[in-house]
């Protein structure tokens, strides 16, 4: 979560403990480098140094093999623009005249999907791989880091947060949850939290907005560019606990938590998916070739268009079986290991 300029989530994976030491190791980089301005530039080598350090722990220490994390990075310069970078799927969003706006892309099967138009966004919320992620911190030794910068008006408000959110509360409760708090920032983080965990609370839950407003009339400003920063940064035990009378999520075996539970609470949520990364090069073989299945035969006669249409259909879904099958070796393969 860092520190004025440097706003940054960073949510794990690869076991509790794993993603952890990932997460820890990405933030400490962002947090070591005292960055204060440099535009996209410098938020790249930022990014990538946190993913030199996660890369170098995975591969030699044992006992966090195959770990990674996300980490999406906000830094206000001093001109006023806010500039971002994002790996993974935790996301940036932006409150602008009571509009909210995602601005980061998720790196997932499934958000790919809904860009290309195989699944609708509705389809992709309820996906049993919405948990596969394209790219991650520390998998590889280089990742692709995505920037760009926003120009900050006052009243801006700017929210970054795991997963462990977007995927419990959707787009029009989080806007709604903003606008009743602008003004209390600490107030909105701990209503999204307790939103999100009333919506099932499957992983954790971290959630950082700032806002970018401008000086005061008659305060002393070193030049015309200053801007102020609001910032409310989450306390630790919020990210991870529900708040009161909110039931916490069973436990894997699946038995009741210990709490007392009474008809007015939500139902408990299921059991939380594990993340895990998938090579993009897979995904996009399977998509390549799921493209060619799709592509009309001009020459083909009339009469044989239905079965040619039935056919492509039956390998589509071949092509899917045999992408869920890769993900599963995969997931067993790590488990074992």
């Amino acid at each position: 979560m860092i520190a004025p300029p440097l706003f940054a989530v960073a949510d794990g994976m690869g076991g509790a403990q794993a993603g952890e030491v990932a997460s820890g190791l990405a933030a400490g980089a962002l947090e070591e480098s005292r960055a204060n301005g440099g535009g996209e530039r410098r938020v790249v080598e930022l990014i990538q140094e946190a993913n030199r350090r996660v890369h170098h722990r995975a591969t030699t220490d044992a006992a966090t093999a195959g770990m990674g994390t996300t980490i999406t990075a906000a830094l206000v310069e001093p001109d006023g623009r806010v500039v971002f970078g994002h790996v993974g799927d935790s996301r940036a969003y932006l409150l602008r005249d009571d509009k909210l706006e995602q601005l980061t892309d998720d790196h997932t099967l499934v958000a790919e999907l809904v860009r290309r138009g195989e699944l609708s966004p509705g389809e992709a919320e309820v996906h049993p791989q919405r948990s596969v992620i394209t790219r991650a911190l520390g998998t590889d030794p280089d990742v692709d880091v995505d920037t760009f910068a926003i120009e900050a008006r006052p009243g801006d408000i700017y929210l970054i947060c795991s997963d462990g959110l977007s995927s419990m509360v959707d787009f029009h409760e989080i806007e709604e949850i903003l606008r009743r708090h602008r003004a209390d920032l600490a107030s909105a983080s701990k209503a999204l939290i307790q939103a999100a965990n009333r919506g099932g609370g499957e992983d954790n839950i971290t959630a950082v907005l700032f806002a970018v407003d401008e000086e005061e009339p008659g305060a002393a400003r070193p030049d015309e560019q200053t801007r102020e920063l609001r910032v409310h940064l989450p306390d630790e035990e919020d990210t991870l606990h529900p708040e009161d009378r909110i039931a916490p999520p069973p436990s894997l075996d699946g038995s009741e938590p210990q709490e007392t539970r009474d008809d007015k609470q939500p139902p408990p949520a299921p059991a939380a998916v594990d993340t895990m990364v998938v090579p993009p090069t897979e995904i996009d073989a399977a998509l390549a070739e799921h493209d060619e299945l799709d592509v009309p035969q001009a020459d083909v006669p009339q009469a044989d268009v239905p079965q040619a249409g039935l056919g492509r259909r039956l390998l589509a879904l071949l092509v899917i079986f045999a992408l869920i099958a890769v993900i599963v070796v995969l997931v067993w393969w790590g488990l074992a290991r």
